[in-house]
Order: structure tokens, then C-alpha cells, then sequence
């Protein structure tokens, strides 16, 4: 298949902070963000108590207040983002994943298994559903750890090179940004496959997003870590190879058809009167 790619360049060090983007960004200091909750909090209210005597004033009071408290809370200022401002800018804690692993199998096997993405909740525990909507694009569920919840998110292929890698991404404006890369190459001796995983969940932005990183992230990149394991045992032990059952077909078929042994006997024989 083809390389497909839309968001740039995506390297292997580089594509969680390319692809991830700036969602969760706090442009907004501490106290700053003190002033603007109290500020915005105490015109709020007096534009809501001012709609009926002075309607433009209670109005503009209201949106002005409105704008403050969102930018307290959230620590996300839109006219600072758009001044190109980071100094003292923090990101929500992201969880970020990279392991590899040998699993023994052939690498068209195991690619073609996990580019089939809904095979992925079969081993990846911490991932409810996974629906493929066409080619590139896939609907994932995720159960949010100590059951009080669950994320939904879209998702879609930004490159591929058939057989060797595949790497995903969720798609802009997403609940949980979320991207991943795995790459597929034969271990050493042609004995199996050899894997590289790299996964990243990134929380929503503001103290909403930063609490649940901080609670959630650990456990989460336990079980993540653990789901990545999981594709060995799985893989090797409950997946049911096509190459292996037709294979094996194919020499039961000959071992109990005498008219084959026969054939091949006789095909044997020929070929030994035609060498003397």
C-alpha cells in the first residue's frame, strides 16, 4: 500500500510533539489566573444583575466576565495563543510509550494482524472497541481506568508502508489526543518478527485535563504497557495462523489420499527411468 500522510513529516522522535499539537497548553501564570477568576467572577455578576436596567452595559459586562473566568479556569488565554506567547507555558502530562518486543511469528502475519485495527481490543485490554470506517479513518472506545467512564475518539492513518510500519493519529479537535507508530522488520536469523510500539495519550488542556493526567496516567501506562505484552502471547498462542492451517491442510490431504501417493510415487519413478 501506498504511503499516505497529511500532517507533515513524522519521525520517530519527533512525532508525538508534531502530531499532538498545542491543545494542551497553560499560557496563563498562577496569579494571573487568580486575578482573572475574581475579576471575571464579580463582572458576571453584576451584568447579569444589570440586563434589565442597562441592557448594552449588563450585556458587555457579562461577555467580558464570561471571557475572564474561562480564561482563569482553563489557564488558556486565545489572545496570548495567538501572540505566539510561551514563556512559562506548561503542557498536560502526556503519557508517552515505547517498548519492543520479538514475537515469534512471520512479520506479513503479524503486520497484517495488527493493521487490521479491530483486532487491537482482542489483546489491548484498556481499549473497549475499535471500528474501522474505511481504509484510513476508525472509530476507538476506551474504558477510563477504575470504571468511571469512558473516552471516544476518531482516528486515522497518516502513514503506512505495507509490511514494515504503520503509524495512526486522532483527528483534530479530538476528547483525547492520541497517536501511535509501530514498525515491523525480521529478528535476527529470519526467526520471527521484531516490533517497535510508540503510543501517546494526551489529556484535554486546563486544570480539568491536568488533574485527570495526574490521578489516571500512572495506571493507565501500567496497563498500556501490559496490553503491549499481551500481542506476544496472543499472537502466539490463541491467534490462528492462515499460513500455518493451510499448510497443515494441505499435508493431512496428501497423507490420506492413496490416488496422491500414488501419483507422486509414479511421478518419482518416471523421473528415475529418465535419468539411467
Amino acid at each position: 500500500m501506498a504511503n499516505t500522510e497529511n500532517y507533515g513529516s513524522w519521525h520517530a522522535d519527533e512525532e508525538f510533539q508534531a502530531h499532538i499539537g498545542d491543545s494542551g497548553v497553560v499560557n496563563v501564570g498562577q496569579t494571573e489566573r487568580m486575578v482573572s477568576v475574581g475579576l471575571g467572577a464579580f463582572l458576571l455578576s453584576s451584568g447579569l444583575g444589570n440586563l434589565t436596567s442597562h441592557p448594552i452595559k449588563g450585556l458587555l459586562r457579562t461577555l467580558v466576565g464570561g471571557a475572564l473566568l474561562y480564561r482563569g479556569v482553563s489557564g488558556h488565554c486565545p489572545v496570548y495563543a495567538s501572540m505566539g506567547k510561551t514563556k512559562g507555558v506548561s503542557h498536560t502530562q502526556a503519557i508517552n510509550i515505547r517498548t519492543g518486543l520479538i514475537v515469534n511469528k512471520p512479520k506479513d502475519e503479524v503486520y497484517a494482524f495488527w493493521r487490521k485495527l479491530e483486532n487491537l481490543p482482542l489483546f489491548m485490554k484498556h481499549l473497549a472497541s475499535v471500528t474501522e470506517i474505511d481504509q484510513k479513518h476508525s472509530h476507538w472506545e476506551a474504558d477510563v481506568p477504575g470504571g468511571v467512564g469512558r473516552i471516544k475518539w476518531n482516528a486515522e492513518i497518516v502513514k503506512e508502508e505495507d509490511g514494515q510500519m504503520i503509524g495512526w493519529q486522532s483527528i483534530p479537535n479530538s476528547t483525547i489526543n492520541n497517536a501511535g507508530k509501530v514498525t515491523f522488520k525480521e529478528a535476527l536469523g529470519g526467526q520471527g518478527t521484531e516490533l517497535e510500539v510508540v503510543i501517546s495519550y494526551h489529556p484535554p488542556a486546563g486544570e480539568l485535563g491536568a488533574g485527570i493526567a495526574k490521578s489516571l496516567n500512572p495506571v493507565l501506562e501500567k496497563m498500556i504497557r501490559q496490553d503491549i505484552m499481551n500481542f506476544k502471547d496472543y499472537i502466539e498462542t490463541k491467534h490462528q495462523s492462515p499460513a500455518n492451517n493451510y499448510s497443515t491442510s494441505s499435508q493431512s490431504n496428501t497423507n490420506n489420499n492413496p490416488n496422491i501417493i500414488r501419483n507422486e510415487a509414479e511421478s518419482v519413478q518416471e523421473g528415475s527411468g529418465n535419468n539411467q
